[in-house]
């Protein structure tokens, strides 16, 4: 099988050449562009024939730094045409954080662009790229470099990088097409990095046809699409939002997918969802809930929504967080749409409980995700393994096997998908939320049960942060937290220890701290708090109570 033959030649083949495939809207850079099947299909097989003429084979891994451009989906499906291995890493990332997945992914390329947009802030992706190879010991034999006119990117410019870089459309300018190249369904088809509660994130492993499968079933099962309609999910590729539901599933249902290069919220106002679902005919609409409650906390009243009146749109899709009953009535009651809450994690791709519209339509009940989807056998059990009643809270776990689709292993590292997800409870998948199921069957996620917080659908290693100021000279000892925010859903706090006899003197410590954690993973963090106490809460055995 090949994924990409899946997503593009099948459809050409099968009368949708014509359709529109991708639309492409950023109004941070003014920019609309749309591509039917056919010819997604040939710039997806030329930028294959390009990577195929660096030397790029099937199992090779490929890293994507890129923002939300038509470009970045290309890159993707002409690593799944050459059965290479792709892993997007979220576009702006901290250049630490790209040297990371560097060593562990050992990249033949990486395809960058020359900038991010965001809002209205210009980011040089090229420097950040340069100190993460200076950073890693492995070094990629090379870096296609995107030109954007916003910011355009000095190519071979560090000493000792001579012939490394490569400027994309004169590469692509001169390369063939290339077909797809038969892959086994175990062959992975991506490694996506999530945060991992010990600091080093985890290389989730999909594979080509459990993945291929467990998309094409949850477009009709999860969001009831049909071929042909618009699906948008309002996301960024470089999480598994926008691997499973912006690039994969909608393409291969035949649908079209929206590529959106801004915010719910200042690109330019907080109507910009609402006219790109008037403007494109969209039926389904997916986002967190993040984008909803900074939409409501700019347009309380939902006057903006009014303006548009969406008339394809059928049903909106929530999920990468805890959806709280206001942000779901507020939503429901302002656009007179519908709400579906599911929940789903990086590891399963897809939607572990939902409310299944296209088999069963199940009442709503506000705070819970409806019921677990055909082939999850989801179950709540307590600390010694034993099954729960009905509304009592405990771990939320998914009996084994895993259906189609789920995380095969960790990238290179077996032990730590065993001992992290299958070792706690024997016999059972361990997602580490807690939660409960009520007598009705519905199951309701209340949060991480470990030290990973969610700050705007993006999962967040507290540990990771705790490593980043505890390196530092004053620190003698920290903890990291996540509280509750209305926008975000969590935020960071730290609290801090000094050493004794070291003080801060007019916040300076404080300030180099909210920087080193800002150089090190990246602004996605919202790391803005962080207090110097006199001492941390402590368990008997020493261990720091962070609850």
């Amino acid at each position: 099988m090949n994924t990409c033959f899946l997503v593009l030649d099948y459809h050409v083949l099968n009368g949708r050449a014509e359709q529109t495939a991708l639309i492409y809207d950023s109004p941070v850079t003014g920019k609309k562009k749309s591509y039917t099947y056919k010819q997604l299909t040939n710039e997806v097989a030329r930028t294959a024939g390009m990577l195929a003429e660096m030397g790029v084979v099937k199992g090779d891994r490929v890293i994507i730094y890129m923002p939300m451009i038509p470009e970045a989906v290309m890159a993707m499906l002409a690593c799944a045409r050459l059965g290479a291995v792709h892993s997007v890493v979220f576009g702006g990332f901290a250049a630490n954080e790209l040297a990371i997945r560097i060593e562990d992914a050992e990249p033949k390329v990486i395809m960058a662009a020359s900038c991010g947009i965001e809002v209205k802030k210009i980011i040089p992706y090229l420097p950040m790229v340069n100190k993460a190879i200076k950073d890693s010991r492995w070094k990629p034999e090379k870096v296609v470099v995107y030109q954007r006119e916003e910011c355009p990117a000095e190519l071979n410019s560090n000493p000792g990088v001579d012939g490394r870089d490569v400027d994309w459309s004169q590469q692509l300018a001169k390369s063939n097409p290339h077909d797809c190249v038969p892959v086994d369904a175990c062959d992975p088809l991506y490694v996506l990095y999530t945060s991992g509660t010990t600091g080093k994130p985890k290389g989730v492993v999909r594979e080509h046809g459990g993945h291929a499968v467990a998309m094409k079933y949850s477009m009709s099962v999860i969001y009831n699409a049909k071929p042909g309609e618009v699906y948008w999910a309002a996301s960024d590729v470089g999480w598994v939002v926008g691997h499973s539901y912006i690039v994969y599933a909608p393409l291969i249902h035949g649908c079209t997918t929206i590529l959106y290069e801004g915010k719910p919220v200042r690109t330019p106002d907080p109507a910009a969802f609402w006219r790109v679902c008037q403007e494109h005919d969209v039926n389904i609409l997916f986002s967190a809930p993040t984008a909803f409650r900074a939409i409501k906390k700019e347009d309380p009243e939902g006057e903006l929504i009014k303006q548009y009146p969406m008339p394809a749109l059928r049903t909106i899709f929530m999920a990468g967080e805890r959806l709280d009953p206001p942000t779901l009535q507020w939503v429901e009651e302002k656009t007179k749409r519908p709400v579906v809450d599911h929940w789903w994690q990086t590891e399963t791709g897809w939607a572990i409980s939902g409310n299944p519209l296209g088999l069963e339509e199940f009442p709503l009940k506000p705070g819970s995700s409806t019921m677990p989807t055909p082939g999850f056998d989801v179950q709540v059990l307590d600390e010694t393994g034993s099954p729960v009643a009905a509304n009592e809270q405990g771990f939320i776990v998914i009996q084994l096997p895993l259906p189609p689709g789920c995380l095969a292993t960790v990238w290179r590292n077996h032990d730590r998908f065993q001992s992290g997800y299958l070792t706690q409870f024997p016999g059972y998948y361990v997602s580490g939320d807690g939660g409960y199921i009520d007598e009705d069957g519905y199951l309701f996620v209340m949060g991480r049960i470990d030290d990973v917080i969610n700050v705007a659908g993006h999962r967040l290693s507290t540990g990771e942060m705790e490593e980043i100021l505890g390196g530092h000279n004053d620190v003698a000892e920290c903890a990291v937290i996540g509280a509750h925010d209305a926008l975000k859903g969590q935020i960071p706090y730290g609290f801090v220890v000094l050493k004794d006899g070291h003080y801060s003197v007019d916040g300076n410590i404080e300030k180099e701290l909210l920087q080193k954690v800002r150089e090190e993973i990246g602004a996605v963090a919202s790391f803005r708090n962080v207090m110097i106490v006199n001492r941390l809460p402590k368990t008997r055995s020493g261990k720091v109570l962070r609850r």
